[in-house]
Formats: C-alpha cells, sequence, structure tokens
C-alpha cells in the first residue's frame, strides 16, 4: 500500500495507506466518515465527488464524459473535482492529496 492525505468534511488532514491497482474510492470509503460510494464505483451517483489538490490534477487520467455529466449536476463543483471511482490508485500517486466534498 501506498499513502494519500485526505482532508475530511471538518477539514482535518491525515495520511492514509492507499489500496494501489483499486479506485481511490475504495479507500475514501472505508474512512469512518468518507465518501458514501452508493453505487460502489459505477460512476452513477456521484456519492464519492473529492477536490484533487491542484498539484496532482495533471497526474490524474482525464475524466471520461460520463463523469463530466455527473459533475455538472453537482451544486458544490469546482475546477478540481473529480469522482474518486473514477481515479485509479496506482504506486505513482504515493502522497496524493483530497479533499472530500461536502455531501450532496
Amino acid at each position: 500500500m501506498t499513502r494519500i492525505v485526505v482532508t475530511d468534511r471538518d477539514g482535518q488532514a491525515r495520511e492514509l495507506d492507499a489500496y494501489t491497482e483499486r479506485a481511490l474510492m475504495e479507500t475514501l470509503r472505508e474512512m469512518d466518515d468518507g465518501v458514501a460510494a452508493m453505487c460502489g464505483g459505477m460512476c452513477s451517483c456521484a456519492t464519492c465527488h473529492v477536490y484533487v489538490h491542484p498539484d496532482w490534477l495533471d497526474r490524474l487520467p482525464p475524466a471520461d464524459l460520463d463523469e463530466l455529466d455527473l459533475l455538472d449536476g453537482l451544486e458544490f463543483r469546482r475546477d478540481n473535482s473529480r469522482l474518486s471511482c473514477q481515479i485509479p490508485f496506482t504506486e505513482a500517486l504515493s502522497g496524493l492529496a483530497v479533499t472530500l466534498a461536502p455531501e450532496e
């Protein structure tokens, strides 16, 4: 496992072990106060919405049309919004910093 930095909805940052070769959502879903991930990673609910630290945006694969459509409908969308179910987490992303978006 590698590490990520997650800022929760209360503004508290913490470092977590993250599963590699799985979607980032898998790690964030296991947090006590993490993402809901209601659809289980099918890119159909947006309950795994996160803000990616700007330094990391260019290192991620681009969002596809389905993800962009879901993000467009969110009240709390920002330029650095992503769905964590659509971010395949690899060792190259060790140190990734994200903030959990407010629940919609």
